[in-house]
């Protein structure tokens, strides 16, 4: 689960991190009001759960409450990347930026802990500093039992020219970050940029912060959090229903029991030349109402082309599948092919309940990708013709 800024940034200082004065406004004469209330120079931005804010106009600076209100005005309502701006967070303006630079706390998963990554090249996509100049990013592991340790803020600041008088700010900064990290169950909480301001100080103008969903259940303050109205439609269902669904940007729908499976069977398309259309585990004990909510949802993607149904028995038993897969048909009418590989637990029956739906079926999991790659590529062929 994504944060706003206002909301990472919010949790941020619980934790020690210096953060401009702001508030959120929802119209553009709350924005007015706020403005005043902060004497007048301010930031105007959208917040939106997406990057790319600022070029797309939604980061404004203003020097007046008539220059706030106007820019709320025509930042409120705008879309950026297939997002509504519904909020805009005016924050006082920083005294002057001498030094902008990345900072975050993230989870290495090839070393199984904690990281710290830092820049002198704040202000910009991280991917695009470690794509071009990797030699610019700066990293150092965190022992859970330990926490961050002076000597490794130390090395950090000496490698991104941090002034020597401000490392001991530092410090509590990225300790600040690493307590938030920890204690909120975060998978990233980042500050882009921190920037040394004209006085000296060290603030963090910008924030990003995603949740692990795992925890949510022991973080009940962190789940009213969530912003439902920027989720997808089709994600928020999926949610809702218990099943775990993305939505990507290929053709071939997938409906896949247990997570790593599902990314077994997206790498199996891409590598006979197909793209998946998303990722959908319907669990280990999917039920035939969760495999109908989970084909519709792949079948309400107006660029699903084919579906490719990939189901191993365990706890999940191939005839309730099966079920599933003929009571969403009997809901959502479609002429979009569909390939049925089940193995395992009632797998046999499973078959025998789809004999009489026209679908294509396939024992081994090459096979059925190959044959929805095949039948996509036919179905869009057709589609162009």
């Amino acid at each position: 689960m994504n944060l706003h800024e206002y909301q990472a940034k919010r949790l941020f200082a619980e934790h020690g991190v210096p953060i401009p004065q702001g508030d959120v406004a929802s119209t553009p004469a709350e924005a007015r009001q706020i403005t005043r209330e902060l004497d007048g120079k301010v930031v105007v931005k959208a917040q939106v759960l997406t990057g790319g804010r600022g070029k797309a106009g939604g980061v404004k600076l203003a020097n007046s409450a008539d220059e706030a209100e106007a820019h709320a005005k025509q930042i409120l309502g705008m879309d950026i990347k297939g997002f509504k701006v519904r909020r805009v967070l005016i924050d006082k303006q920083a005294p002057g930026i001498d030094q902008e630079i990345y900072l975050a706390v993230l989870i290495d998963r090839g070393r199984r802990l904690p990281m710290i990554m830092a820049s002198a090249s704040g202000g910009m996509d991280i991917e695009e500093v470690a794509d071009k100049t990797p030699e610019k990013i700066i990293t150092a592991h965190i022992e859970p039992q330990l926490g961050v340790r002076g000597y490794q803020t130390t090395y950090i600041a000496s490698q991104i020219g941090l002034p020597r008088e401000l490392w001991r700010d530092f410090h509590k900064i990225v300790a600040g970050l690493y307590e938030c990290f920890k204690s909120n169950d975060a998978s990233l909480t980042e500050i882009n940029p921190l920037v040394i301001t004209g006085e000296g100080k060290l603030m963090a103008v910008d924030g990003k912060m995603t949740i692990d969903d795992n925890a949510l259940s022991r973080q009940p303050r962190l789940a009213e959090m969530r912003d439902v109205a920027e989720e997808p439609e089709a994600e928020r269902e999926a949610r809702l229903t218990g099943i775990n669904f993305i939505k990507l940007d290929g053709n071939i729908g997938c409906m896949v029991n247990g997570a790593g499976l599902a990314m077994t069977t997206m790498d199996i398309i891409k590598l006979f030349g197909g793209d998946p259309a998303n990722f959908l585990d319907i669990g280990g004990g999917a039920k035939a109402d969760q495999v109908a909510t989970g084909l519709r949802l792949i079948l309400s993607d107006p660029n699903v082309e084919a579906v490719l149904i990939n189901i191993f028995g365990g706890i999940t038993r191939g005839d309730e599948v099966a079920k599933g897969i003929l009571q969403a048909l009997s809901v959502v009418q479609t002429n979009v092919p569909m390939v049925v590989r089940l193995a395992g637990t009632n797998a046999k029956e499973g078959r025998e309940i789809l004999a009489g739906a026209a679908m294509e079926t396939a024992e081994t999991l090459s096979d059925a990708a190959q044959k929805a790659v095949a039948a996509a590529a036919k179905a869009a062929k057709a589609n162009q013709e």
